[in-house]
């Protein structure tokens, strides 16, 4: 690997560490931050040990770093409270906060990337899209096992602080609708994507 990717890669940790870190200050609800860190304290590690086994292209460590400060962002206030959706809600005259929409499109936007990349090098070295499709499912698949993982947190690590966590702002039909953003980010990817991702030379796809 060369230096200046190493470097690069180095760099989004550390920033990433360094803007948890102050996102981590007096939170809007401590309870619901914690929940919300699940997804960083068993994600960074994770990324952290496949770097060693599978390093991936800096476009999909550019794509986690992106998701990820979105998420820490959506943690330090709650995804329903975001000032940031909250002004994107005014200008737009809209009653909702829609950060959490926002979010779970981009699950399946950004992460399809990283998955996909795991998958070539790992499982597969096939034709581009029908990759790009099978990284999409799972990673669909991954989103349906969160809103699960949600659900079990809020009754079960704290009550108290489910309503918070699960953001539901009133709709029974939000985790439904999540869902459909993962979809949509997901199809979006696999649609988008390729054209930006080159086909491996015969070489690469060779033993």
């Amino acid at each position: 690997m060369k230096k200046k990717q190493k470097n690069y890669r180095l760099g989004l940790f550390i920033a990433y560490l360094v803007i948890w870190a102050l996102l981590a200050i007096n939170p809007v609800y401590r309870e619901d931050w914690l929940l919300e860190n699940i997804l960083v304290f068993a994600g960074v590690p994770f990324i952290l040990w496949l770097d060693r086994r599978t390093p991936l292209s800096n476009l999909s460590y550019t794509l986690i770093f992106l998701f990820m400060v979105l998420h820490t962002y959506g943690s330090h206030y709650t995804y329903s409270e975001t000032p940031a959706g909250r002004m994107v809600s005014d200008w737009l005259g809209l009653e909702r906060n829609h950060y959490d929409r926002f979010v779970h499109f981009l699950w399946g936007f950004l992460l399809t990337i990283p998955l996909f990349e795991v998958f070539r090098k790992k499982v597969s070295r096939k034709r581009l899209v029908l990759d790009f499709i099978f990284a999409g499912s799972i990673l669909l698949t991954l989103g349906v096992a969160y809103e699960f993982m949600e659900w079990a947190a809020a009754i079960v690590v704290a009550p108290e602080a489910g309503t918070a966590f699960l953001g539901t702002q009133g709709d029974i039909w939000d985790a439904q609708k999540d869902l459909l953003m993962n979809v949509v980010g997901t199809f979006a990817a696999v649609v988008f994507w390729p054209f930006i991702v080159k086909q491996p030379k015969k070489h690469e796809t060779q033993g």
